[in-house]
């Protein structure tokens, strides 16, 4: 009678207690290739994971400033980061090919993200001009590249293929990172937003595409991205705008802020439990 009382007094802790273990089991699922058939262009079981995780999104609000914390208000705060720290639901038990779509399907972000850098330098103080040219240099040419592996994979998603999409992903990441870490030192505070608004546009999608190559990745293929990543994400974090990430991932997927939210946070934590 105990447990019937606890669900009936703590309705919303409850709730999230049963999307998380739908989200873990679906997880599960996916992992051991159980699909319980196919949802439009995915499967029922991460149909399933999807709109659990939508769902723990709408749930994991912040009590009012005027009311303070309850306990079952502090058991929801506890659950709603236990489920940050569950695989990617919308990545796992994914084929490569899927995948691949995936990566194909940020490019055209990247590259306007990218164009958006291309012209902001006319925005900014003419001594912080030359500090951002140099930062952004090679963003061209490495999305480019970045942009033709990506489309190679999609065409035929083999090792091979796969290695030359991890080094191009790494080596790009490396390249926004350190142009973060340049923005940070311009002093003029216009210019400095200008800045890292346009490169956080940038960041956004490479740690997209990032978290979903590392996704078909063999744990050595991740070691190995980590250990050319000299600048990891954490270093970086300060600089970027989680919002506008969130919003950027919400608008990609045509999917609620909550639910990007998740996203955001499960991709950024892969990142960094794989060193990168």
């Amino acid at each position: 009678m105990n447990s019937i009382s606890n669900i009936w007094n703590h309705p919303k802790t409850s709730v999230a207690g049963l999307l998380i273990a739908v989200v873990t089991i679906a997880s599960v699922l996916s992992q051991q290739g159980i699909t319980l058939g196919t949802a439009g262009s995915g499967t029922v079981v991460t149909l399933m994971s999807g709109i659990a995780s939508a769902l723990l999104g709408l749930l994991a609000r912040d009590p009012e400033a005027s009311t303070p914390a309850t306990g079952s208000t502090q058991k929801l705060g506890v659950w709603m980061l236990i489920s940050l720290l569950l695989p990617l639901p919308f990545i796992g038990g994914c084929s490569k090919k899927t995948v691949a779509q995936e990566i194909v399907n940020w490019t055209p972000t990247l590259q306007s993200a990218v164009a958006t850098v291309d012209s902001t330098a006319v925005l900014l103080d003419p001594s912080d001009a030359p500090v951002f040219a140099a930062a952004t240099a090679g963003f061209d040419a490495a999305s480019n590249l970045l942009v033709a592996q990506a489309k190679a994979y999609l065409a035929n998603p083999n090792a091979t293929v796969l290695a030359q999409l991890q080094a191009a992903v790494v080596t790009f990441q490396q390249q926004v990172n350190a142009s973060l870490l340049a923005a940070a030192k311009i002093t003029n505070s216009n210019s400095q937003t200008h800045v890292l608004n346009a490169i956080d546009a940038v960041a956004t999608t490479v740690t997209a595409i990032l978290a979903l190559v590392a996704s078909v990745s063999s744990k050595a293929a991740v070691a190995r991205m980590a250990s050319q990543s000299t600048i990891k994400l954490a270093a970086v974090r300060p600089y970027l705008d989680e919002n506008k990430s969130i919003a950027m991932v919400a608008a990609h997927y045509g999917e609620p802020v909550e639910l990007a939210r998740i996203q955001v946070a499960q991709a950024e934590l892969s990142i960094a439990q794989a060193g990168i």
